[in-house]
């Protein structure tokens, strides 16, 4: 899709709804991909300040700054990102985050071990989880399992192994929105890859762990 068009359907949708955490990370991105770095900065912070808990747009935001010259600022964003990324299991942005923090020469914070949820006292007793229970790696939160894969791919398994059903509905009706501000049709595979893309970036999954993933069942197989 044309990326001054994505701007406009972002823009628009922000407008319309502006405590819409996904909106402001999509137009952050649609503006870096435009090389409107201020605008993304802006667009970006929007997103963390509605939504803190959004690894993705730490590592996105942490980028942008650095591109601007705006190390100190970025080292905070990263140092931040990082813990957050870290207590919810976002393993890629993670990663990405620590390794952006060794090549401008700062420290990667510590991070407790894998596992922990998000507002959990340290040291105190972690219940074990129920088997109708997951820690949904969007809110680090403990919700319900999903019965099965949504989709019937290697993203439909990656989501039901780190994604609550209270996060899927609330994607159901993040995806409502999508659908209707770009006019997508389901008909037209393209329409799908532009709605799975944004339901991917929703849930802060890359392309490359999804194709990393998609390695690993392969694995499995063989």
């Amino acid at each position: 899709m044309d990326t001054d068009l994505r701007i406009a359907q972002w823009e628009h949708m922000t407008q319309a709804d502006p405590q819409n955490d996904m909106g402001w990370f999509s137009l952050g991105s649609a503006y870096r991909d435009a090389q409107r770095l201020e605008d993304a900065e802006r667009a970006l912070a929007k997103c963390l300040e509605l939504n803190p808990e959004m690894s993705r747009a730490y590592q996105l935001r942490a980028q942008g700054l650095i591109q601007l010259g705006r190390e100190d600022e970025a080292t905070l964003v990263l140092a931040t990102g990082y813990v957050v990324a870290a207590r919810k299991g976002d393993v890629m942005p993670q990663r990405a985050m620590g390794a952006l923090l060794e090549k401008l020469g700062r420290p990667v914070p510590a991070v407790e071990a894998p596992g922990t949820t998000l507002g959990a006292t340290p040291g105190a007793e972690v219940k074990p989880l129920g088997a109708d229970q997951i820690i949904d790696r969007k809110t680090g939160q403990v919700g319900t399992k999903l019965a099965g894969p949504p989709l019937r791919s290697a993203l439909g398994r990656l989501i039901v192994e780190n994604f609550s059903q209270e996060t899927w509905r609330e994607w159901i009706r993040m995806g409502t929105k999508v659908i209707n501000e770009f006019r997508l049709d389901f008909s037209n595979p393209a329409h799908e890859k532009i709605y799975d893309q944004q339901m991917m970036e929703w849930l802060g999954v890359t392309a490359e762990e999804l194709q990393e993933y998609e390695a690993q069942l392969q694995g499995k197989k063989s």
